[in-house]
């Protein structure tokens, strides 16, 4: 009965005029108020070998994924990076994250992942991992063909550190920020043009801190304050930008790259 009833209901609808119902697109009146889906680069460290790398971030059971993953050496003697995810999909490598105005950032962004131990505790001290210069020189090609695609930003090629300061610390201190920045790629400031200050830490003003940190994309909020969020998100932007020193703690040269970086990408 219902087959019938379907063969019937089919038969008795009225075809459509193809052409009556044709669609013209016209696109001759362009909109400027847009902007590009991808807006950030986010670099990771993976805190695994490769085997297992591959294996956490294809695995179907876990929810978590890369678009590139860089290893540590060349792979049968080819300079190769893994693609796992396609750029216009959205790999979940950021989680709960933000940065310049923008939540959830598997949303807008790009992620790769870099084969790296991360670091190990000893004896009360941290050993952070190196990363090779082959890596870094992948890194460096790859990210270039994503800025370009997209347009990105100086200041938005960052860290997961940097977009989630409270629960993650990648790449860490041993990632040549400088680098990649003297290859064309992502931010740094201007060494001649940082004053050197011998006023004490007690001068400086948190809330004007706390104002720049969130200018130049942190998420903090302004209370005026030198708490655990405001030393969380300093240490993150210390190891970013002066990875010798990355206590946390407020201090003129870390002040004085802040206002520099601030002046240098976002003065316009």
């Amino acid at each position: 009965w219902l087959l019938k009833q379907a063969s019937l209901k089919t038969r008795n609808t009225p075809m459509l005029d193809a052409k009556k119902y044709e669609l013209i697109i016209d696109n001759k009146h362009p909109s400027p108020n847009y902007n590009q889906r991808i807006s950030t680069l986010v670099l990771h460290y993976t805190a695994l070998d490769l085997k297992t790398s591959l294996q956490v971030l294809t695995d179907p059971k876990k929810a978590v994924s890369a678009h590139y993953l860089v290893p540590e050496t060349s792979i049968n003697q080819e300079r190769k990076v893994y693609q796992l995810v396609q750029e216009d999909k959205r790999a979940y490598h950021a989680g709960k994250s933000y940065w310049q105005g923008r939540y959830n950032l598997n949303d807008s962004s790009i992620g790769i992942e870099i084969v790296n131990l991360g670091y190990q505790d000893e004896n009360g001290k941290r050993k952070w991992f190196p990363f090779s210069d082959y890596q870094i020189m992948s890194v460096i090609t790859l990210s270039k063909l994503i800025i370009d695609r997209y347009q990105i930003h100086p200041s938005c090629i960052i860290g997961h550190s940097d977009i989630a300061p409270n629960r993650k610390v990648d790449p860490g201190p041993l990632f040549p920020w400088q680098t990649l920045y003297e290859h064309g790629i992502g931010a740094w400031f201007d060494e001649n043009e940082i004053a050197i200050s011998n006023a004490t830490s007690n001068d400086i003003n948190i809330l004007s801190l706390q104002k720049d940190l969130k200018i130049y994309g942190y998420d903090i909020e302004l209370t005026g304050k030198l708490d655990i969020q405001t030393q969380t998100i300093l240490q993150a932007f210390q190891m970013h930008f002066r990875p010798k020193d990355y206590s946390g703690k407020p201090d003129f040269q870390t002040c004085a790259i802040l206002k520099n970086l601030i002046q240098k990408y976002f003065s316009k």
